[in-house]
């Protein structure tokens, strides 16, 4: 039996023609990275084939880790290996792909007007958190979270490429890891080095450089989608919440 296509709509033209362009950068040069087949763009909505299958749990992290770690290893050997996190990179057409830095300070800002950082010198501590994940080899962000992912009898297949950025190695990881928490509750720690060492030996694979997030990196950024995540407790099945800390160590 044929599945019916899905139709995403669009409210802006502009979001729609962006996710157009990530979808296509996706394909060229993060080719581990399975997507459903785009069949119909219009200016208001995108048209894709339909997957059937379930989203993403806590016992699925250690193949979707890996599936991370090869899929930010064939980007940077393809295109990213000469991106710098604080300068935004470029897609074919010119078009600008945000950079790590500029728009995760925008966003604390906003979480500190919001009310979800205490204060000033909270506000800061996170600035400084956000500066030492700014480190190694360009990866890109896409938002991975559980419902991003479509694990099916044979396949672990990617949608939504409403957001793509830079990112370093090890962030969008920590981003499933947090939205894993926020679902489902505290995963176990060992589960969350096994995730790591899966996403490292994976990245590896396409050049000696890459493969070398530690647990301290990880553990940085995932205070930061603490915070950055804060707004959607209670929404979109997050009904646990993720410890906010205000300090930070050095990531080595």
């Amino acid at each position: 039996m044929t599945l019916a296509p899905f139709t995403k709509p669009y409210t802006e033209p502009e979001r729609a023609a962006g996710a157009v362009r990530h979808y296509q950068w996706l394909t060229e040069h993060a080719k581990p990275l399975r997507q459903p087949a785009l069949l119909t763009v219009r200016a208001n909505s995108l048209t894709f084939e339909r997957i059937e299958g379930r989203s993403v749990r806590p016992d699925d992290l250690p193949r979707v880790a890996a599936l991370l770690g090869h899929a930010h290893g064939a980007a940077w050997a393809s295109d990213l290996r000469s991106a710098s996190l604080d300068t935004p990179h470029h897609f074919r057409d010119g078009t600008r792909f945000d950079d790590y830095l500029g728009p995760r300070n925008r966003a604390l800002r906003r979480r500190h007007e919001q009310g979800y950082l205490p204060n000033k010198a909270a506000l800061h501590a996170m600035f400084g958190l956000l500066e030492t994940t700014a480190q190694g080899p360009c990866a890109f962000y896409k938002d991975s979270n559980p419902r991003n992912f479509i694990v099916t009898s044979r396949d672990i297949v990617a949608v939504d490429t409403d957001d793509l950025s830079l990112a370093p190695m090890g962030y969008d990881l920590a981003k499933l890891i947090a939205t894993l928490h926020l679902t489902y509750g505290p995963l176990p720690g060992q589960a969350v080095t096994n995730a790591l060492l899966a996403y490292n030996e994976a990245a590896l694979r396409h050049d000696a450089r890459l493969g070398t997030t530690d647990r301290n990196q990880l553990d940085s950024s995932l205070a930061l989608h603490a915070v950055l995540t804060a707004p959607y407790i209670g929404r979109n099945g997050y009904r646990y919440s993720l410890p906010l800390r205000f300090s930070h160590r050095g990531a080595s």
